[in-house]
């Protein structure tokens, strides 16, 4: 094992760009500086949005492209896009299976109408204008500033996906509104209710497929441990390896955008986040040795939910003897059980099965989530869906 003060320095840059990149301070300066320059040169604000065409969620945002622009003093620029490359999107083909399924739900949510079977590009509006040569100079800037995916709004330095993360750019259109009052956001994220419930017959298994290395898992693990237990449900931890270490790639600048996002949403749900200790390797492996002996011994959830606040929000090096001791200490472990738990590797072919068991339910990335058989759901924006799952099975 690499010793503590080898690891050191590096891990301590990794922390101190992290942090810089989720700064607020450093958001706010970046944002007041862009603000005073487009005052100066008299322009209105310009929002960039890239229109992937047979992109069910760009199809929903292009949908209200008009209410949006009639709302705020703003320059609208549109793009017609092709798809992520393989790098930024490995499983294209399961990717636009999941996308039309989970904005089908989304759409029926909301009361948007989300064409089904999907329109050919020519078809679409932004499509028609969509040349070979339109879409290589869409792709060429969208690279250039910054992103890979459709359906995509980027204003002054910042992306927004999508109608799901519309509302941070309308606040942010709605502070230039000195004069006027703001509107509300066309949509916001569904709040979990945690209402009142007749209990099922027979307990639920909510299935978390989860990985140590993910930001998005850290947002998701307090909640859905919230959701299991209101509900009544049977929480199964399904960990698996990180992408990267699975032989998937992750481009810079996804990791860079995942930062940022996800930044954003700790803020709206009063999660700590920023403070950055990448356990990618072997941190992650002896953090999964931790936590298959811990979900053995009946706190897994705890052992969880400590290594994912101590990578994401306390800076912790759990490559270190005395950081991977701090975080599973407070979550139960003796250094006992430590020291078995190492020693034991067979963590890997249960994460492999954990693996399988993700592709077969047409998923890969994490966190994703199964109530009781029904289709998986991915992301931690969608623990709102897995409530609706989870109320429908206590009224059936």
């Amino acid at each position: 094992m690499e010793s503590d003060a080898a690891r050191w320095p590096r891990v301590a840059l990794g922390s101190l760009f992290a942090r810089w990149v989720t700064s607020e301070r450093r958001q706010c300066l970046t944002r007041s500086w862009r603000r005073i320059w487009r005052r100066a040169a008299r322009r209105l604000t310009a929002v960039h949005y890239f229109h992937q065409a047979d992109d069910p969620y760009s199809q929903l945002a292009a949908s209200q492209l008009d209410e949006f622009c009639a709302r705020y003093p703003l320059r609208l620029e549109t793009y017609a896009v092709p798809p992520p490359d393989r790098a930024a999107a490995p499983q294209a083909e399961a990717l636009q299976r999941w996308s039309q399924r989970d904005a089908a739900r989304w759409a029926q949510h909301f009361g948007l109408a989300l064409p089904e079977p999907l329109l050919h590009p020519d078809q679409l509006a932004l499509a028609r204008r969509a040349s070979p040569r339109a879409l290589e100079d869409g792709a060429a800037l969208r690279r250039r500033l910054g992103h890979y995916l459709g359906g995509m709004f980027y204003c002054e330095g910042e992306w927004y996906w999508g109608l799901d993360r519309l509302h941070y750019l309308e606040s942010r259109l709605a502070t230039e509104m000195k004069h006027k009052a703001a509107p509300a956001p066309l949509f916001l994220p569904p709040a979990l209710q945690l209402a009142p419930t007749t209990p099922a017959v027979e307990t639920p298994v909510l299935d978390f497929f989860c990985s140590l290395r993910s930001p998005y898992t850290w947002l998701a693990t307090p909640r859905v441990r919230t959701l299991a237990k209101h509900y009544g449900a049977s929480l199964r931890l399904r960990f698996v390896l990180p992408m990267v270490m699975r032989g998937l790639p992750v481009p810079l600048v996804k990791r860079l955008y995942i930062l940022k996002d996800a930044k954003r949403e700790a803020l709206r749900l009063g999660l700590p986040f920023g403070d950055v200790a990448d356990p990618i390797g072997l941190p992650t492996e002896r953090g999964l040795a931790l936590l298959h002996h811990a979900v053995q011994e009946g706190y897994g959830e705890e052992f969880l939910e400590s290594f994912l606040r101590g990578v994401f929000a306390e800076g912790i090096d759990a490559g270190s003897r005395r950081g991977l001791e701090r975080i599973a200490i407070r979550a139960g472990l003796s250094r006992a059980n430590i020291h078995d738990a190492l020693a034991d590797h067979s963590w890997r072919a249960v994460a492999d099965a954990h693996r399988e068991e993700l592709l077969a339910s047409g998923l890969w990335g994490v966190p994703s989530f199964r109530v009781a058989g029904l289709p998986a759901l991915w992301g931690q924006d969608r623990l709102w869906m897995i409530e609706q799952d989870l109320r429908a099975l206590s009224a059936s």
